[in-house]
This record gives C-alpha cells, sequence and structure tokens, in this order.
C-alpha cells in the first residue's frame, strides 16, 4: 500500500511538472491576455475553469502559476543549501572562533522575523514593479534567509565527524584536511544536504503562498499559486464558481505527495 502510495506522488508529482514545463504550450491563452467581454465567468468550452475579474482565463493562468512556483521553490532551496553548506564548513575549520562565530550567527538568523524585512522591502518598490524583479525578491530573499536551519543540522553533523575515530586516524595516517573534506567527510554530508533539500522545496512552496496572500509575492500579471489564492478572500465568488478553489486543491495535492516522499530517517538525522 505505501508503495502505491508513493507511486502516484511521484505520478502526480511528474504530471504537474511537465504541465508546469509546458505551460506556453498547453495553456490555451497568454496568463496576461484579457477577454474584457467575459469577465467574472463560468466554466465553458471556451474557458474550462472560467475568468476572472479581469476576464483572463483561470485555466491558463493556473499552468503558468504552477510553472512558478513549483520549478522556482528547488531554486530558492538549492541557493539555502549551498549556502548552508559553505557557512557550516567553518565550523570544520581549526580556527578556534570560527565555530562560535557560526553558531551564534545561526541562532541569530533564526531569531530574525523575516516576514518584516519582505513588507520593508515590498514596500520600497513601486507598485508597478515588473514580475521579474518579484520573483527574484520573492525566491531569492527566502533562499538567502532560509539557511540557518539547515546550517544548524550540517555544523552537527560537522562537529559528530570531527570527534568520530575515522577522522582521527585519517589526521594521524598524515591526510590532509582538504581530502579528509572531500572524500571522506562529503559523502556522509551529501545525503544530509539531499534530505535538506528535499524538506525545504514544500516549505518554500507554502512560503510563496503564504506571502502571495499577503500581497508580497509575485507581482501581477504574473501568476502564482499565492497571488490565484489570494482571490479566495471573496468567498461569495466561490459558489458561482467553483473553480478558483483549483489553485487551492492543487497546492493540497501537491504538498501531500511531497509529503509522501520525504525520507523520514533522513529528516530526522
Amino acid at each position: 500500500m505505501k508503495k502505491v502510495f508513493r507511486r502516484a506522488a511521484i505520478g502526480l508529482l511528474v504530471l504537474v511538472g511537465l504541465g508546469a514545463l509546458f505551460a506556453p504550450i498547453i495553456a490555451p491563452y497568454d496568463y496576461s491576455r484579457q477577454f474584457r467581454e467575459f469577465p467574472n465567468t463560468a466554466a465553458s468550452r471556451q474557458f474550462p475553469m472560467g475568468t476572472d475579474d479581469l476576464g483572463r482565463d483561470r485555466f491558463s493562468r493556473l499552468l503558468y502559476a504552477t510553472r512558478v512556483s513549483i520549478l522556482l521553490a528547488p531554486a530558492a532551496a538549492l541557493v539555502s543549501i549551498l549556502i548552508a553548506l559553505c557557512i557550516s564548513s567553518l565550523s570544520g575549520a581549526r580556527v578556534w572562533w570560527a565555530d562560535h562565530a557560526l553558531s551564534g550567527l545561526t541562532t541569530l538568523c533564526l531569531s530574525l522575523p523575516w516576514i518584516f524585512l519582505f513588507i520593508i522591502l515590498r514596500a520600497t518598490l513601486p507598485l508597478n514593479t515588473r514580475p521579474a524583479e518579484s520573483i527574484l525578491l520573492t525566491f531569492g530573499l527566502m533562499g538567502i534567509a532560509g539557511w540557518a536551519w539547515p546550517a544548524r543540522i550540517f555544523r552537527a553533523s560537522i562537529r559528530q565527524m570531527k570527534q568520530s575515530g575515522w577522522v582521527v586516524h585519517a589526521r594521524a595516517s598524515g591526510i590532509s584536511p582538504r581530502r579528509i573534506a572531500l572524500v571522506h567527510a562529503w559523502p556522509h554530508l551529501r545525503a544530509l544536504a539531499i534530505a535538506q533539500f528535499r524538506v525545504l522545496i514544500p516549505a518554500y512552496i507554502l512560503s510563496e503562498a503564504s506571502l502571495g496572500l499577503l500581497g508580497l509575492g509575485v507581482a501581477e500579471p504574473l501568476p502564482s499559486w499565492g497571488n490565484l489564492l489570494a482571490e479566495l478572500q471573496h468567498p461569495g465568488r466561490v459558489q458561482d464558481n467553483p473553480w478558483i478553489l483549483a489553485p487551492l486543491a492543487l497546492l493540497m495535492l501537491v504538498m501531500i505527495a511531497l509529503e509522501a516522499l520525504q525520507p523520514v530517517r533522513e529528516v530526522i538525522s
């Protein structure tokens, strides 16, 4: 049963990923094209999920929104992991203060209210911010701000390896610290980095959705799951067109699929 569930999760993610990747081919219309004579229409043959206030096709916008959220969240997670690996490598240095500085910096970053940083930076941008700039701000800041937690986990693993017998034996054998780090320590750390990367992806997808609800995410007219979910602030419209719930349903399905594929043992470690 568990294997069937995992296969179904993989199939769903592959299907969603292909739909996001080939959104310009699958989508019947451009995400910003307006049919002003058909605002807030119900689902029809011309518009499979109806249209929004500006007459834009909901189905096309959902495909492009999936492309933004699904493809850029892993990029932000990769940025966080690379920063965490670079900073946590200070724990392996022989400089006595490096490890203490890393510990203090990590604790400081974990205690900062990053949501206020997003609010301040978004407020400094003009209302007509280009979509590319809003994407870079949203996912770039998430990648930069999210390094602290994986760095703490990497630091604990590096400190544990420094005290292990095989590292002591390697040093006594005259093996250089660089060779110990690249040849012997990195394989142990790589599995942990992959596990943390997989944990950060759904976290960043949810973060973008939350920022979009607050109006701090990807700027219009480029759609994302976040700014599509903002339409749910008007619950009365759901009765007229239930397809408004499609972004929420897709988000929930993707979160369930990602959770089903999480390596429990690696995450705990």
